[in-house]
Protein backbone atom coordinates (compact mmCIF):
# COMPACT_ATOMS: atom_id res chain seq x y z
CA UNK A 1 0.00 0.00 0.00
CA UNK A 2 1.43 3.36 -1.03
CA UNK A 3 2.34 5.89 1.65
CA UNK A 4 0.80 9.38 1.70
CA UNK A 5 2.31 11.95 4.04
CA UNK A 6 0.30 15.12 4.66
CA UNK A 7 2.09 18.17 6.05
CA UNK A 8 -0.55 20.61 7.26
CA UNK A 9 -0.56 24.09 8.74
CA UNK A 10 -3.01 26.57 10.17
CA UNK A 11 -4.57 27.34 6.79
CA UNK A 12 -6.39 24.01 6.66
CA UNK A 13 -8.37 24.96 9.76
CA UNK A 14 -9.47 28.36 8.48
CA UNK A 15 -12.54 26.82 6.84
CA UNK A 16 -13.43 25.54 10.31
CA UNK A 17 -13.35 29.07 11.69
CA UNK A 18 -9.93 29.01 13.33
CA UNK A 19 -7.72 32.00 12.55
CA UNK A 20 -4.05 31.89 11.57
CA UNK A 21 -1.29 34.22 12.76
CA UNK A 22 -1.90 36.43 9.74
CA UNK A 23 -5.70 36.63 9.79
CA UNK A 24 -7.38 39.89 10.71
CA UNK A 25 -9.98 39.92 13.46
CA UNK A 26 -8.78 36.76 15.21
CA UNK A 27 -7.21 36.14 18.60
CA UNK A 28 -3.79 37.08 17.30
CA UNK A 29 -4.92 40.68 16.78
CA UNK A 30 -5.64 40.97 20.49
CA UNK A 31 -2.66 38.95 21.67
CA UNK A 32 0.63 39.65 19.84
CA UNK A 33 2.77 36.56 19.26
CA UNK A 34 5.63 37.83 21.40
CA UNK A 35 3.28 38.22 24.39
CA UNK A 36 1.73 34.75 24.32
CA UNK A 37 3.62 32.38 22.03
CA UNK A 38 7.24 32.51 23.18
CA UNK A 39 9.04 30.89 26.09
CA UNK A 40 9.93 34.42 27.24
CA UNK A 41 6.22 35.28 27.39
CA UNK A 42 5.58 32.28 29.64
CA UNK A 43 8.45 33.24 31.92
CA UNK A 44 7.30 36.87 32.08
CA UNK A 45 3.53 36.45 32.38
CA UNK A 46 2.38 32.83 32.68
CA UNK A 47 -1.12 33.89 33.70
CA UNK A 48 -1.66 35.77 30.44
CA UNK A 49 -0.28 32.88 28.39
CA UNK A 50 -2.49 30.38 30.21
CA UNK A 51 -5.56 32.55 29.64
CA UNK A 52 -4.77 32.91 25.93
CA UNK A 53 -4.48 29.17 25.36
CA UNK A 54 -7.66 28.59 27.30
CA UNK A 55 -9.36 30.84 24.73
CA UNK A 56 -7.72 28.94 21.87
CA UNK A 57 -8.84 25.66 23.41
CA UNK A 58 -12.42 26.88 23.61
CA UNK A 59 -12.25 27.90 19.95
CA UNK A 60 -10.88 24.51 18.93
CA UNK A 61 -13.50 22.60 20.92
CA UNK A 62 -16.28 24.59 19.27
CA UNK A 63 -14.84 24.18 15.75
CA UNK A 64 -15.75 21.25 13.51
CA UNK A 65 -13.51 19.51 10.97
CA UNK A 66 -14.10 20.84 7.46
CA UNK A 67 -14.26 18.88 4.21
CA UNK A 68 -10.49 19.10 3.70
CA UNK A 69 -9.93 17.26 7.00
CA UNK A 70 -12.61 14.73 6.07
CA UNK A 71 -11.21 14.10 2.58
CA UNK A 72 -7.78 13.48 4.08
CA UNK A 73 -9.32 11.07 6.57
CA UNK A 74 -11.04 9.20 3.75
CA UNK A 75 -7.70 8.60 2.01
CA UNK A 76 -7.07 5.86 4.58
CA UNK A 77 -9.54 3.71 2.64
CA UNK A 78 -7.02 3.49 -0.23
CA UNK A 79 -3.61 4.40 1.18
CA UNK A 80 -1.44 4.32 4.24
CA UNK A 81 -1.71 7.91 5.49
CA UNK A 82 0.42 9.75 8.02
CA UNK A 83 -0.33 13.33 9.05
CA UNK A 84 2.37 15.71 10.23
CA UNK A 85 0.66 18.86 11.42
CA UNK A 86 1.90 22.19 12.73
CA UNK A 87 -1.56 22.67 14.23
CA UNK A 88 -2.40 22.20 17.88
CA UNK A 89 -6.11 21.53 17.22
CA UNK A 90 -7.56 18.02 16.96
CA UNK A 91 -9.51 18.53 13.74
CA UNK A 92 -7.50 15.95 11.79
CA UNK A 93 -8.37 13.31 14.35
CA UNK A 94 -12.03 14.31 14.39
CA UNK A 95 -11.98 14.36 10.59
CA UNK A 96 -11.14 10.67 10.52
CA UNK A 97 -7.33 10.52 10.46
CA UNK A 98 -5.87 7.84 12.71
CA UNK A 99 -2.13 8.60 12.51
CA UNK A 100 -1.40 12.22 13.41
CA UNK A 101 1.93 13.62 14.61
CA UNK A 102 1.68 17.10 16.16
CA UNK A 103 4.90 19.06 15.70
CA UNK A 104 3.90 21.99 17.89
CA UNK A 105 1.95 20.25 20.63
CA UNK A 106 -1.72 19.62 21.32
CA UNK A 107 -4.21 22.09 22.75
CA UNK A 108 -6.15 19.30 24.50
CA UNK A 109 -3.13 18.36 26.63
CA UNK A 110 -1.43 19.99 29.61
CA UNK A 111 2.30 19.44 30.11
CA UNK A 112 4.28 19.25 33.32
CA UNK A 113 7.02 21.88 33.53
CA UNK A 114 9.09 19.45 35.57
CA UNK A 115 8.75 16.05 33.92
CA UNK A 116 7.46 16.87 30.43
CA UNK A 117 4.63 14.35 30.91
CA UNK A 118 1.31 15.31 29.34
CA UNK A 119 -2.20 15.02 30.70
CA UNK A 120 -5.49 15.15 28.77
CA UNK A 121 -7.82 18.08 29.31
CA UNK A 122 -11.50 17.15 29.21
CA UNK A 123 -13.60 18.94 26.63
CA UNK A 124 -15.13 22.02 28.21
CA UNK A 125 -12.39 22.27 30.84
CA UNK A 126 -9.24 24.39 30.94
CA UNK A 127 -5.96 24.92 32.76
CA UNK A 128 -5.99 27.23 35.75
CA UNK A 129 -2.63 28.87 36.30
CA UNK A 130 -1.18 27.22 39.37
CA UNK A 131 -2.50 23.74 38.55
CA UNK A 132 0.12 21.09 39.18
CA UNK A 133 0.87 17.61 37.90
CA UNK A 134 0.77 14.59 40.27
CA UNK A 135 4.48 15.12 41.03
CA UNK A 136 3.92 18.72 42.10
CA UNK A 137 5.24 20.58 39.06
CA UNK A 138 3.39 23.45 37.41
CA UNK A 139 1.21 22.60 34.41
CA UNK A 140 1.49 24.58 31.18
CA UNK A 141 -0.18 24.27 27.78
CA UNK A 142 1.32 21.48 25.66
CA UNK A 143 2.45 23.90 22.97
CA UNK A 144 5.87 24.33 21.39
CA UNK A 145 6.51 28.06 21.54
CA UNK A 146 8.87 30.21 19.51
CA UNK A 147 12.27 29.80 21.10
CA UNK A 148 11.76 26.14 22.01
CA UNK A 149 12.98 23.03 20.22
CA UNK A 150 10.58 20.82 18.25
CA UNK A 151 10.83 17.35 19.86
CA UNK A 152 8.95 15.51 17.10
CA UNK A 153 11.00 16.95 14.23
CA UNK A 154 13.29 13.93 13.89
CA UNK A 155 10.31 11.56 13.86
CA UNK A 156 8.63 13.73 11.22
CA UNK A 157 11.75 13.67 9.04
CA UNK A 158 11.83 9.86 9.07
CA UNK A 159 8.15 9.76 8.08
CA UNK A 160 8.67 12.12 5.12
CA UNK A 161 11.61 10.05 3.89
CA UNK A 162 9.25 7.12 3.24
CA UNK A 163 6.55 9.05 1.35
CA UNK A 164 5.28 8.01 -2.06
CA UNK A 165 3.08 11.13 -2.08
CA UNK A 166 3.62 14.33 -0.11
CA UNK A 167 0.65 16.68 0.25
CA UNK A 168 1.33 20.10 1.76
CA UNK A 169 -1.78 21.99 2.76
CA UNK A 170 -2.49 25.10 4.81
CA UNK A 171 1.12 26.19 5.27
CA UNK A 172 3.07 28.83 3.37
CA UNK A 173 6.31 26.99 4.26
CA UNK A 174 7.70 29.99 6.11
CA UNK A 175 7.86 28.52 9.62
CA UNK A 176 11.12 26.70 10.26
CA UNK A 177 12.26 24.12 11.09
CA UNK A 178 8.97 22.50 9.98
CA UNK A 179 9.18 23.96 6.46
CA UNK A 180 12.48 22.18 5.90
CA UNK A 181 10.75 18.79 6.04
CA UNK A 182 9.83 19.04 2.35
CA UNK A 183 13.49 18.46 1.46
CA UNK A 184 13.42 15.06 3.19
CA UNK A 185 11.00 13.62 0.62
CA UNK A 186 12.45 11.01 -1.78
CA UNK A 187 13.31 12.09 -5.32
CA UNK A 188 10.61 9.85 -6.81
CA UNK A 189 7.95 11.09 -4.38
CA UNK A 190 5.05 12.97 -6.01
CA UNK A 191 4.73 16.31 -4.27
CA UNK A 192 1.68 18.59 -4.11
CA UNK A 193 1.24 21.98 -2.48
CA UNK A 194 -2.27 23.35 -1.93
CA UNK A 195 -2.13 27.12 -1.43
CA UNK A 196 -4.02 29.90 -3.23
CA UNK A 197 -1.04 32.24 -3.01
CA UNK A 198 2.14 32.51 -5.04
CA UNK A 199 4.95 30.47 -3.49
CA UNK A 200 8.60 29.86 -4.24
CA UNK A 201 8.82 26.08 -4.61
CA UNK A 202 11.25 23.48 -5.98
CA UNK A 203 10.54 22.47 -9.58
CA UNK A 204 9.25 19.01 -8.69
CA UNK A 205 6.27 20.33 -6.73
CA UNK A 206 2.80 20.59 -8.25
CA UNK A 207 1.28 23.83 -6.97
CA UNK A 208 -2.52 23.79 -6.77
CA UNK A 209 -3.57 27.39 -6.27
CA UNK A 210 -6.80 26.74 -4.41
CA UNK A 211 -8.10 26.68 -0.86
CA UNK A 212 -8.03 23.51 1.24
CA UNK A 213 -11.18 21.65 0.26
CA UNK A 214 -11.05 22.53 -3.44
CA UNK A 215 -7.37 21.72 -3.57
CA UNK A 216 -7.84 18.35 -1.89
CA UNK A 217 -10.48 17.41 -4.45
CA UNK A 218 -7.93 18.16 -7.19
CA UNK A 219 -5.14 16.21 -5.50
CA UNK A 220 -7.33 13.14 -5.03
CA UNK A 221 -7.83 12.97 -8.80
CA UNK A 222 -4.05 12.96 -9.30
CA UNK A 223 -3.25 10.15 -6.88
CA UNK A 224 -2.48 6.82 -8.53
Amino acid sequence: MKQIVVLSGAGISVESGLSTFRDNGGLWDKYPIEEVATIQAWNNNPQKVTDFYNLRRDNCVNAEPNMAHILIGQLEERFSVKIITQNIDDLHERGGSSDVLHLHGEIMLARSCGTGDTYPIKRGENITYGDKCPKGFLLRPDVVWFGESVPNLVIASEIVKKADFLIIIGTSLQVYPAAGLIYDAPINCKKFVIDPNELSLPNDFVHIKKTGTKGMNDVIKLLE
